[in-house]
């Protein structure tokens, strides 16, 4: 076990303030990659090393299982085993299970899994049509409202005054909803997460010899994330506490974007004037980033309300962060893709790099534009974009159409009327949440069923469900490990060598429904929580237009005002130009207008620069081996990928991996084949 001097003399200057301030309030600001848990930890198992603490009678609250587990796992190295580390909800609820039958002489309610099953019955009884979208934002908003201390017969007053909403529905009906849940709950003798932490609550204040026999097990608190404490919590830690001051919270006031979930980040600001004689400590040194990278954290949050600590790089210089425009959300993905290839090239393995948006919606272009490179990726936090429900649904209906031969008219106007059925409409709803983001899957299949009539007019809906079909058989393929495309919320706490933050665009970020000067707050904390995920390589980007040929009206976010330098009005400096130089026909230099023209780099009018022999060869080996194979053909090169083999007749495996669409797997499959009949 580490001796006390051994634990202190492991820490920065700033670290071991935190770890000798053992008694009293201590609060401690800790920026993005400032070492926060190892300061935390540390001076755990100080106190329990010196002699101050005893393990068992410190509690140590963070609020993910994953955070809960790695603390448990420092404190055992460090020689702090027996401390406990629990999510407030764990903790909590190991409490519920002990007093409760011996104060109420029976078990405990059943602890529902989902609120989804309840709440439809509540809805029922009410007459209410309710999806299973609507069903999760009603679910979103009842936990909402429990963590806020609002109950079912306030709600209606006091939600619009937060600025509280679910799309479609007024206030009134929310409430009754909530209390209609509330009563079915009760009923059926069970009870939700929410519960857990006002049981708890409740019970420590109206017993006191409860309250008594839980502040003598633990004398010492230690919270983590204290920024993200919601009104409930924060109400739970004081009966922890009883009036005393034994606790030490731990946060970063810049890293709030959970208030849409209740989260009050005032809690950690306001924490001096509510103990006292607090100790304030920050930790400023980030180990993580490159001066480059903390450069451009610090320049978003400078001279706002979201500031918090200044960071101060501790890791060489870097490469300069990158910045660029790009015509279309397409062209944006095919830039990321390309310059992922070459970090890979160059040694960065793919699990150490990220692609992060704001929603899950924007992940397809990326997905489609890695899968065309081979590129393997993984999506944290969401299903892939194929796999995702409402998409799954959507392109059923399309395939159902085009078989039956009831679609009439261009093929967006077919999509749209599909979609209409299943609840799209062209106005996007006004409100976040589940809802909203299943407008933005089926408004992504309406995206991309105007790309494709652009680029194949006249084509039947078949063509169009084809055309989805194959997408969704190259992204579908199961990888152990690749890019992590991710949004913003679900990216918090983790970090990568290389991360391009992508669609930074005003109405996408902020996002178009963030209004009042609050929720705009939110949405540059959300963006330096993507900015701070960085070692080496930052890259940020934004797109002029949704889609390839769209008007080119959007603007660079106005939160890169500080970090972007704009010689030229936003879009139009250098990095527009490359992308716009990067897009042009290499046989007759005019613009390419479609994704196809893209990826082949030259237009369709244009005659072919391939050995259209050799082309033909190709097809006929590649519907030969997809015969064999029992797979649609594109499934082993589309036609794009073997006209650029025609027209570059790599001669070797390393030549022909450059082509785009020939990935690893498919080197390893087809490429001996495909080398033979270049040399035939």
């Amino acid at each position: 076990m580490p001796s006390p001097t051994d634990l202190l003399e492991a820490l920065d200057p700033e670290q071991r303030r935190v770890a000798e301030a053992l008694r009293g309030p201590v609060r401690v600001l800790a920026g993005a990659g400032t070492g926060k848990t190892r300061a935390i930890t540390h001076r755990i198992a100080y106190g329990v090393a010196s002699g101050v603490y005893v393990p068992t009678e410190v509690l140590a609250v963070t609020f993910t299982t994953r955070a809960a587990g790695e603390m448990r796992g420092r404190l055992r190295a460090l020689g702090a085993g027996g401390v406990q580390a629990r999510t407030f909800h764990s903790a909590a609820l190991r409490q519920l299970r002990f007093f409760w039958p011996r104060v109420h002489g029976h078990e405990l309610p059943e602890l529902v899994e989902s609120k989804i099953g309840i709440l439809a019955g509540a809805a029922r009884r009410l007459r209410l049509t309710a999806d299973q979208a609507l069903l999760r934002d009603l679910a979103s908003e009842i936990e909402w409202a429990k963590v806020s201390n609002i109950s079912p017969d306030t709600y209606p007053r006091l939600a619009p005054a937060r600025g509280r909403a679910v799309n479609g529905l007024d206030s009134d009906t929310v409430g009754r909803v909530f209390e209609g849940y509330e009563v079915l709950k009760r009923g059926q003798g069970r009870m939700d997460m929410e519960d857990v932490l006002l049981f708890a609550a409740g019970l420590l204040a109206e017993e006191e010899a409860v309250a008594a026999q839980v502040r003598r097990q633990y004398k010492w608190l230690v919270v983590d994330e204290f920024q993200d404490v919601s009104p409930l919590q924060s109400a739970l830690l004081d009966l922890w506490l009883g009036g005393r001051d034994e606790i030490c919270v731990v946060g970063d006031p810049a890293q709030t974007i959970y208030s849409f979930a209740g989260a009050d980040a005032s809690y950690l600001r306001e924490f001096p004037a509510k103990h006292p004689g607090t100790t304030s400590i920050e930790l400023v040194r980030n180990y993580r980033s490159t001066p480059q990278v903390v450069a451009a954290a610090n320049a978003l949050l400078a001279g706002t309300p979201s500031k918090g600590v200044d960071l101060v790089a501790q890791q060489p210089p870097g490469v300069e962060v990158r910045h660029s425009a790009h015509p279309d959300e397409v062209a944006e993905a095919e830039a990321v893709a390309t310059r992922i290839v070459e970090l890979r090239a160059t040694g960065t393995p793919a699990s150490e790099i990220a692609v992060l948006f704001r929603i899950n919606a924007q992940s397809e272009t990326f997905e489609e534009a890695l899968t065309a490179r081979g590129v393997p990726y993984v999506i944290r936090g969401a299903a892939r974009f194929f796999d995702r429900p409402e998409v799954r649904q959507g392109v059923t209906l399309l395939r159902g159409s085009a078989r039956s031969g009831e679609g009439d008219g261009p093929i967006p106007e077919q999509v749209r009327a599909t979609l209409s059925g299943l609840g799209w409409s062209p106005e996007a709803p006004t409100s976040r949440g589940q809802t909203r983001d299943r407008w933005e899957s089926w408004q992504a299949l309406v995206d991309q069923a105007e790309e494709f009539a652009r680029e194949h007019p006249g084509a039947p809906l078949g063509a169009f469900v084809d055309e989805l079909d194959r997408r969704a058989a190259e992204q579908h393929a199961p990888v152990a490990d690749g890019v992590t495309l991710a949004t913003l919320h679900a990216a918090k706490g983790l970090e990568w060598d290389a991360v391009f933050v992508c669609g930074v665009q005003d109405g996408t970020l902020p996002i178009i429904y963030a209004e009042g000067a609050a929720a705009i707050e939110e949405e540059r904390r959300l963006l330096y929580v993507g900015l701070t995920r960085a070692r080496r390589e930052l890259s940020i980007s934004w797109a002029q237009a949704r889609n390839p040929g769209g008007r080119a009206s959007r603007k660079p976010s106005r939160f890169l005002d500080g970090i972007v330098t704009q010689e030229e009005p936003p879009g139009r400096g250098q990095a527009a130009r490359r992308s716009r130089k990067a897009m042009r026909c290499r046989e007759c230099g005019g613009p390419l207008e479609s994704a196809a023209e893209k990826k082949i780099g030259r237009c369709s009018g244009c005659p072919a620069s391939y050995d259209e022999e050799l082309f033909e060869r190709l097809r006929a080996w590649r519907l030969e081996r997809a015969s064999a194979d029992k797979v649609p053909a594109f499934v082993v090169f589309t036609d794009a990928t073997l006209q650029l083999i025609a027209e570059h007749r790599p001669a070797d495996e390393t030549a022909l991996r450059k082509i785009s669409g020939v990935g690893p797997s498919k080197l390893a499959k087809y490429g001996d084949e495909v080398l033979s009949l270049l040399v035939s």
